[in-house]
């Protein structure tokens, strides 16, 4: 099977933020315990519901950048803080013009729409602050990131829905493969929105607990806010290797994926580099959304490509669903695991449903894992896999 796209690229850096915490250390130290970010929502909603929220207070955005001072905004400046060591390198490497900016989301600054929304049914005006050019369109959330670290490279914001922040590292990946440039920040984020939760439960897709994935008894999905960031380079001093992108598009449903997992195998498939097997595979990061269809779907494709003894897990009970901001959110998570060796359990889901025939951890386990795929999948049938090596 020919992969989407191989080749050993080091990220350099990773930052995230979630409902675990707004540091490495916070956040891994949280998956080790086992101990789930997911609460009560942060804002009144019609309905009963958990999502992930981020309550760390976050900076607003230095005066220059007033015009773009948003929440989601905050949250990219906070994952650039993070970065600040990286950035600083990747400057004195590479010139402004080849450092590319690829980002994912799926609901950009709809959040302080909303808000301007209220605002106006309230008061018979909009904000006088309110900008929809630089608060809620996805060319804002790119122009921030340029603005802070200089990058002048080629750029643009996937919006894929689920996979979003996934794709951005093809993205970065091709255009480093074809000599455009040399180094790229990479990555997603989301904020919790009414139209994300209140479109959900229409779905009847929400559930009103701690979701369950792969359990024997799925309670639906939880909806969380976030996000990641990550530098990938020619070459430097790697944290972890990105060793492939497999992509697929099934196309079978616009919400529903394939019952019998086709796009999601493929997508699996095409990421694996040349001469290696699914036997090398240490551990699966899984999309593992708690909803049935997800779930029964995903277990085809994991049961199908490593079998029923490679450890797999879900992190969406600790953080929920961060919808564009979850690929890299869980890359995220998956090298962090990687590097302090140890794989977290997959809370919520005990016990596993025996039918789905894959093996999901369900204690925080000691790991030497050298190679590690992790999972995205969207609405429309938009799969993608990625395959981490440790250095």
């Amino acid at each position: 099977m020919t992969p989407s796209y191989t080749y050993e690229l080091p990220i350099t850096g990773i930052s995230a933020i979630n409902a675990l915490g707004h540091t490495r250390t916070t956040i891994v130290d949280h998956l080790r315990s086992g101990q789930s970010g997911l609460s009560a929502p942060p804002f009144p909603l019609p309905f009963t519901t958990v999502s992930g929220n981020i309550n760390h207070p976050l900076a607003p955005l230095p005066p220059s950048l007033k015009a773009y001072d948003t929440r989601l905004a905050r949250m990219i400046q906070h994952l650039m803080h993070q970065l600040d060591d990286e950035l600083q390198s990747l400057r004195s490497r590479w010139r402004p013009e080849r450092i590319g900016v690829f980002l994912g989301t799926s609901t950009a600054g709809a959040a302080t729409t909303e808000l301007a929304y209220t605002h106006y049914i309230k008061q018979g005006a909009l904000p006088k602050d309110y900008n929809y050019k630089t608060q809620h369109t996805f060319g804002a959330a790119l122009e921030i990131i340029r603005h802070l670290t200089g990058a002048k490279g080629p750029g643009w914001v996937v919006s894929t829905a689920c996979t979003s922040s996934a794709k951005t590292f093809g993205s970065a990946a091709r255009m480093i493969a074809t000599d455009i440039i040399d180094a790229a920040i990479v990555g997603g984020v989301d904020t919790l929105c009414a139209m994300t939760l209140c479109g959900f439960g229409s779905l009847g897709a929400l559930s009103q607990t701690p979701c369950r994935p792969f359990s024997e008894k799925p309670s639906g999905i939880n909806i969380g806010e976030g996000g990641a960031l990550a530098v990938l380079e020619r070459k430097g001093d790697a944290q972890i290797l990105l060793e492939g992108v497999g992509e697929s598009s099934d196309a079978y449903h616009i919400s529903a994926p394939h019952p019998d997992g086709l796009g999601a195998a493929l997508a699996m498939k095409r990421a694996l580099p040349p001469n290696v097997s699914f036997a090398q595979i240490d551990h699966v990061n899984a999309h593992g959304t708690g909803t049935q269809h997800n779930d029964h779907m995903e277990s085809k494709a994991l049961h199908e490509c490593v079998g029923d003894a490679v450890p797999v897990i879900s992190t969406k009970g600790y953080t929920g669903h961060t919808l564009g901001g979850a690929g890299a959110t869980e890359l995220a998570l998956a090298s962090w695991m990687m590097l302090d060796n140890f794989i977290a359990a997959s809370v919520g889901s005990a016990p596993p449903d025996p039918k789905y025939g894959i093996s999901v951890v369900l204690e925080t386990t000691p790991a030497q894992l050298t190679r590690v795929l992790t999972n995205s999948f969207a609405f429309g049938g938009n799969n993608i896999c990625l395959c981490l090596r440790a250095v």
